[in-house]
Order: C-alpha cells, then sequence, then structure tokens
C-alpha cells in the first residue's frame, strides 16, 4: 500500500459505512481497492454494500483476485453474520499428505498469506481436522497429516449472526475458527480479533439505537445525514409525548382542582422512567453477553416486576411523606390522603416500568427486530403514561 493509500485509509477510519463509501467513491479506483483490503472484512463488506454500483464493480476487479472472490462470495450472505467476514482458507490439505511436504508447502504459503492454523479436508471438501503448527513441527517428517491432526474441530455456519456467534465462542478465544457449511465442507475461516471487533462495533452503536441514533452515525457524519437519521425517530418521539399529553388531558378538572399535583408529575415520571431503564439495561446486557438463555424470559420479568414493586414501594415512602408535607404547607385538608395517593402511584409506575423495561427489547426481539432500536423512546411513553394516568386517577378518586 502507498502513501496516498494509507492517507486514505486513515481518512475513512472510524467513519460510518455511507460515510466511507462517499470518500471512497471519489478517491481513484486503484486506491479505493487497497483500502478495501486493508480494512476489516466486515466493514469492507458494508463500505461496498453501500458504494454505487459502478465504482463498487471497478473496485472489486481491481483487487486481487482471492480478495475479489472472497468478497462476492461473502455478499451471498446476511449481513452482519459471520459470513460477511470470512476469509479464503490457503492452507489446505489431504489427510494423507506427509508432514515434510507439508511443513514445505507452508513454507510457500506463508509468503502470500497470514496462516494460523492448516486444515486437513477430503476429496468432497469436508473438514477432517486441524492442524497446528507446533505439532507439525515436532512430528516424525513421514507422518500422515490425519494422524497428526486435530480431528473434528470447532466451526462457525456462514449464516450465524454475530450475536450467536459471540455466545459460541467467548469461552474459546481461538485465534482463528473455521467456518463449514451444515455439511461440514470447509468454506472459509474468520479471524477472532475481527469478529470480536466487529461484535465491538455492535455494543458500542446499541446506546445509539436506544434513542433512535443509527449504527451508521459517527462524529464525522455529515450534518444532514445525522438530521436525517435523527429526525424521524423524533417526530414518533413527539407522537408519543403527545398520548402521554392526552392523559393528562383528561384529568384536566382534576389538576385544575388539586393544583399542587403537577408538581409531583416529574417526580413520578422521572422515578418510573430510571427504573425502567435500570431494567432495560441488564436486559440489552443479559442479551448481547447471552447470559439471557432460552426460557428464562418468564424468570426474568418476574424479577423485574418484583423489583419494581420493592423499589416503588420504599421510594414511595419518602415522595409520599414530600407530598404530605408539601400539602400541608399549602393547608391542603386532604394531606395524608395525597401522600397515600403518591405512594400507590409510585408503586404501581416502578412496577410496570421494571416489567416494560424487560418486555419490551424481548417483544421486539420476538418481531425481528433489534431489541435496542428506538426501545429508550417506547419505554418512556410506557412509563409516562401509566404513571401520569395511574396518579391522577387515583387522585380524582380518592381526594375529596
Amino acid at each position: 500500500m502507498n502513501d496516498s493509500s494509507k492517507s486514505l485509509l486513515a481518512a475513512v477510519s472510524g467513519r460510518g459505512a455511507q460515510d466511507a463509501a462517499d470518500i471512497l467513491e471519489q478517491a481513484p479506483a486503484q486506491e479505493a481497492a487497497a483500502v478495501l483490503e486493508a480494512m476489516n472484512p466486515m466493514v469492507a463488506q458494508q463500505v461496498l454494500h453501500e458504494m454505487e454500483d459502478e465504482p463498487r464493480t471497478v473496485a472489486i476487479s481491481l483487487a486481487t483476485r482471492e480478495r475479489a472472490a472472497q468478497w462476492l462470495k461473502n455478499r451471498e450472505y446476511p449481513e452482519d453474520s459471520v459470513g460477511w467476514l470470512m476469509e479464503a482458507p490457503v492452507a489446505v490439505f489431504g489427510p494423507d499428505m506427509r508432514v515434510d511436504a507439508c511443513i514445505e508447502e507452508l513454507r510457500k504459503l506463508t509468503k502470500q498469506a497470514l496462516i494460523t492454523y492448516a486444515y486437513v479436508v477430503d476429496s468432497q471438501g469436508k473438514l477432517l481436522g486441524l492442524l497446528v503448527m507446533r505439532d507439525l513441527m515436532l512430528a516424525e517428517p513421514q507422518t500422515r497429516l490425519a494422524d497428526v491432526m486435530i480431528a473434528h474441530p470447532f466451526t462457525l455456519l456462514p449464516t450465524l449472526e454475530l450475536t450467536e456467534a459471540m455466545k459460541l465462542v467467548v469461552n474459546k478465544h481461538y485465534p482463528v475458527y473455521p467456518v463449514c457449511d451444515e455439511g461440514g465442507r470447509l468454506l472459509g475461516l474468520v479471524r477472532g480479533q475481527n469478529l470480536f471487533e466487529a461484535r465491538a462495533i455492535e455494543i458500542s452503536a446499541q446506546v445509539g439505537a436506544m434513542v433512535g441514533v443509527q449504527n451508521e452515525e459517527r462524529l464525522s457524519t455529515p450534518l444532514l445525514r445525522s438530521l436525517r437519521f435523527r429526525h424521524p425517530w423524533l417526530q414518533i418521539n413527539l407522537l408519543t409525548c403527545f398520548i402521554a399529553a392526552t392523559v393528562v388531558g383528561v384529568f384536566e378538572d382534576t389538576l385544575g382542582r388539586l393544583v399542587l399535583l403537577a408538581a409531583f408529575l416529574p417526580v413520578l415520571a422521572g422515578q418510573s422512567g430510571n427504573t425502567g431503564c435500570q431494567a432495560l439495561a441488564v436486559t440489552l446486557r443479559g442479551m448481547t453477553l447471552g447470559d439471557l438463555k432460552p426460557g428464562d424470559e418468564r424468570k426474568l420479568v418476574v424479577k423485574e416486576g418484583i423489583l419494581g414493586l420493592l423499589n416503588g414501594m420504599m421510594v414511595g415512602v419518602s415522595a409520599g411523606i414530600g407530598m404530605w408535607v408539601y400539602a400541608r404547607i399549602n393547608n391542603n385538608d386532604s394531606a395524608l390522603v395525597l401522600g397515600m395517593v403518591v405512594w400507590m402511584s409510585m408503586v404501581a409506575s416502578c412496577v410496570v416500568s421494571g416489567l416494560s423495561g424487560a418486555l419490551i427489547p424481548l417483544i421486539l426481539r420476538k418481531c425481528g427486530a433489534d431489541p435496542a432500536t428506538a426501545s429508550s423512546i417506547f419505554l418512556t411513553t410506557a412509563t409516562d403514561v401509566i404513571s401520569m394516568g395511574v396518579f391522577l386517577g387515583l387522585a380524582s378518586a380518592l381526594v375529596p
């Protein structure tokens, strides 16, 4: 890679796929191809996906034959899958090959590519085993590879989502993982570094996704593109705010009669919102790290509901006392009843918030959507509507 290509690589590093694609489309095609080859395989695939057809085709045609073939092959698999990260296997041998011949061949191959393991396949390309360099060096020269290899090595499917792949490899820490189809035929390999890097990028984008910030957006994203990414979610958020405002409007007469209630609406909304965000964060973390196993969903929801109940009861005592003091200062004869209303409202709000924080990402995942996508917006709607509705409803019914 020449100095110009290195400068171009530095210019696109850390940018979103769309931004990087825009830059590479304006660059000389040969330099764009060199930069794409130097990128993390998944990032390169995402950038190629965002490029226009003509510059993408030219860039692929100018890449090395092996890399171009791999790009085209990887594009057959779903985005953010193991297949997107695959590299072509270089050191592939038959089971009857001798150790000395294999080592001699590896000396030539290491000049072309970085080789961590060698692979043993049969005549149909089915993976039989994996060769570790140390075992090869210590084996007798006349030994067959079938007698040195590690049989039945751990493999990944190319269609496996990165999240699921990370759950499988989190305790293995191998530098390279072979990728095979369902029939066991070796298709490629994926490096552990690239797998963890791709997952780290996804995790870093999760916080933004909770409030509608797209994974593509970076600090360097142009103003108008950032506006296009964020604004639709803000419109949705505004709609949900109108829903909460409608609930308050239903109890307009109650607020007119008991103006001091208005002072405690933000208290309820804020406390229930925080409770829900805690449950949401724990749920998303469990999904991301693989702690949330199939069948554990009910246990999670029950736990968050109980936590909401207990937290609501304790926080409700402080809030209820605060309302009682505030009402007494304002010479309201129903100070004790108002304190009880605040306590009951806080308990109900925290229970619903805890349940919502656990259920919203579970429901999104069940529907096939990203569990983190704008989940905070949906959570805020649920907590605001419930907390304000319960609070004003109880006040209307219990306060004379």
